[in-house]
């Protein structure tokens, strides 16, 4: 197995699909192969930041046509309810831009919001920036990881197929561990 070709023939999808439905796991190996020269990182930051974007988007429509059906089919959505609206009190802003980096609130908030009055096209101004950060920030940490690594390790080309399953491992039980720590009274729709 071939993997840089491996990744060069499907990495570019992969993450925009895992962008859409998780995000940091395969963004954060998106950024360390990118430094390892398989993927160019400003196509990673820029694919992750339009997955998250429309991945937020929908999630708000999906709240904003139907909210109530969907906080009646997931429950943990609608105690994330009361948060949502102090965050919103302080700043829609904030809110909007920062929704994407809080546990347990990267599905819910734009669920909540898309329940709120606000309109449309504020949301997806900020949500817009929010993403952008948001891919920037994480998938730079995946490529500074990947610069660690080479300090630390010297050449890593013989172990680098290894060190990406251990990540991907390592991302996949922590995805994992959410979801079952969610099942026990946390909140199982968010991502």
């Amino acid at each position: 197995m071939n993997l840089p070709g491996l990744i060069a023939d499907h990495g570019y999808w992969v993450l925009a699909v895992g962008c859409l439905l998780e995000g940091e796991t395969v963004l954060l190996l998106a950024g360390f192969t990118a430094r390892r020269g398989h993927l160019a990182l400003p196509a990673v930051i820029g694919i992750a930041a339009v997955a998250g974007f429309l991945g937020d988007q929908f999630y708000f429509w999906l709240g904003r046509r139907h909210g109530p059906a969907v906080l009646t089919r997931w429950p943990s959505l609608a105690r994330q309810t009361d948060r949502v609206q102090r965050w919103l009190a302080k700043s829609d802003v904030a809110l909007i831009i920062g929704v994407r980096f809080a546990y347990g609130l990267r599905t819910a908030g734009p669920v909540l919001l898309g329940m709120t009055p606000m309109p449309a096209r504020r949301l997806a101004a900020f949500n817009a920036l929010g993403a952008m950060i948001w891919a920037g920030l994480i998938g730079g940490l995946g490529w500074r990881f990947g610069h660690a690594a080479e300090l630390v390790l010297g050449d890593i080309r013989h172990i680098e197929g290894g060190l990406l399953l251990g990540l991907a491992v390592a991302g996949a039980a922590w995805w994992g561990w959410r979801r079952v720590s969610r099942g026990r009274g946390g909140d199982a729709a968010s991502r």
